[in-house]
């Protein structure tokens, strides 16, 4: 998701339907195998008595991202769509940093 989004931020001024469609495709690749599986992790991971607080939590994520988007097409009208790629590609690489932290085991010392 985040090379897809950095390409739609980096495309022209004037770019055909299949240069967009196929950023937008990898976007799209990414956000599914990257959002079921980690949505599914932290709903899961919540005892079931907290998990409409998870479930909350998820939905205030949500609306805090596209508060953001909506306050950078306010603050800056005609860059706001390329400002909101890029920002969203950071977001999404910190995203796979800390994914990819979470799934590396780490090698107890006293084991070696």
């Amino acid at each position: 998701m985040t090379v897809g989004l950095l390409l739609l931020a980096t495309l022209g001024a004037h770019p055909d339907a299949l240069q967009i469609a196929w950023r937008m495709a990898l976007c799209g690749a990414g956000f599914g195998i990257f959002q079921s599986p980690n949505n599914r992790t932290m709903l899961s991971s919540a005892p079931r008595e907290r998990s409409g607080g998870a479930s909350g939590m998820l939905g205030t994520a949500r609306l805090t991202g596209q508060t953001l988007v909506a306050l950078i097409f306010g603050v800056a009208p005609q860059n706001g769509p390329v400002i909101a790629l890029y920002v969203a590609a950071g977001f999404s690489a910190v995203a796979v940093v800390v994914s990819t932290m979470r799934v590396v085991q780490r090698v107890d010392p006293r084991s070696a």
